[in-house]
């Protein structure tokens, strides 16, 4: 079972870190990640393993299988990886900066793909399993729901795989340490946009007009009241109303609004209570100012949730090669959503995190434009990749 300390290893990760700057340095929006898919296909095709293009667009499975064959020769896992970057303007700083103004690598995707990248070298090498696994690079995840339209567009059907399983990086987890938890483990992810009318005029006569700013702002204030006085206190729910947008001039009253931002449940219910009481406050708001709202409420990525067989095997792997105490196995879950989980609905699937924050070392969130991933797990991510193969598909005693 390959260490993260291993010669072999530690080389490929040395490679992988070049690959994960360069990936960084190129960063492509959801959809749009033609350079990136060309690279990661260039690489898998040049260690021998059989690439398919063309998936969701950009997206790409490559297939390996192993050297040995017995009674588990038919089995087969999938490995996924997400490539997409964010429409955001950088500020690391690194001599590898986004070379892209107004796009980078703010959530790790870059770090995810090269993690995955080195396991399939790896394992190209040295192919000491049995039954196939299948790489699977993902575009959109940030937008549009790549996950989702791979597996609509058949890639299980294409690719059969008896379980599959993701990686994300944990800005705030320490370094090296596993987050590997049964049930659900991320949000639902929900969109709302609300457009306010009222009557647009002189703002030196407002009494004439019917000020959608004034009315749009007691909604905002009004729809903080749902989370903290209408859902259950030992329940989860996040509404997050982050953008606001509306008139043109300082001396101009407008007539419309529009309000955006994000709603975040763990259980189907809350996240129908959470759609109804939107609609009820907002609409109810804006009829006491004499004003309306068209409310436009679009349902995201459902949870994940991690099935036990997958996690199991996932926890047993990690306690293997970085010992039991760096697994965390309770672990509430994370309001953040992933659309990993079209994946783990349609395949018994493991949505792990892997820790990258170091004491005494800037630590910036995902998403935030100072954010950079760790090239020092990449040894630890690859080998666990690997030893996960090696274990999910060992020959039958």
């Amino acid at each position: 079972m390959p260490q993260d300390t291993d010669p072999q290893i530690a080389a490929i990760a040395e490679e992988a870190t070049a690959w994960r700057r360069h990936l960084h340095a190129n960063p492509e929006l959801s959809f749009d990640e033609v350079q990136t898919s060309d690279f990661v296909a260039e690489k898998l095709a040049s260690w021998g393993i059989a690439v398919t293009r063309g998936i969701a667009g950009t997206g790409l499975v490559g297939t390996l299988q192993g050297k040995r064959q017995g009674s588990n020769a038919g089995r087969a896992i999938g490995l996924r990886a997400d490539m997409d970057a964010l429409p955001i303007l950088e500020e690391t700083g690194v001599p590898y900066a986004s070379t892209k103004p107004g796009v980078m690598h703010a959530c790790g995707h870059d770090g995810h793909t090269a993690m995955l990248l080195g396991a399939a070298r790896y394992l190209s090498e040295t192919r000491d399993f049995e039954g196939t696994v299948h790489f699977i690079f993902q575009p959109a995840e940030e937008k549009g729901g790549g996950g989702r339209v791979m597996v609509e567009e058949g890639l299980f059907q294409r690719f059969p795989c008896d379980a599959v399983y993701g990686i994300h990086n944990g800005s705030n987890v320490p370094k090296g340490q596993f987050i590997i938890t049964r049930g659900t483990t991320n949000a639902a992810a929900d969109t709302v946009t609300l457009k306010v009318r009222g009557l647009g005029g002189h703002a030196a006569r407002p009494h004439q007009a019917l000020d959608p700013v004034l009315v749009a702002s007691h909604i905002v204030v009004a729809l903080q009241s749902v989370v903290s006085r209408r859902v259950d206190p030992l329940d989860s729910a996040v509404l997050s109303l982050c953008s606001i947008h509306g008139g043109s001039a300082c001396n101009v009253i407008p007539e419309e609004v529009v309000i955006e931002g994000t709603v975040r449940t763990l259980r189907p219910e809350t996240r129908d209570a959470m759609q109804r009481l939107l609609t009820e406050v907002a609409t109810a708001t804006a009829t006491a100012h004499g004003a309306s709202v068209e409310i436009l409420y679009e349902r995201g990525y459902p949870p994940v949730v991690n099935s036990d067989g997958p996690v199991e095997r996932a926890q047993l792997a990690a306690a293997k090669l970085a010992g039991e105490e760096r697994v965390v196995k309770n672990s509430p879950p994370t309001m953040g959503g992933e659309d990993f989980s079209y994946m783990a609905l349609a395949v018994p699937g493991c949505f792990i995190r892997l820790g990258q924050a170091e004491e005494g070392k800037p630590n910036f969130s995902t998403h935030h434009p100072r954010y950079n991933f760790n090239d020092a797990i990449l040894p630890m991510g690859i080998a666990f990749w690997s030893s996960l193969v090696e274990q999910e598909l060992a020959p039958a005693e």
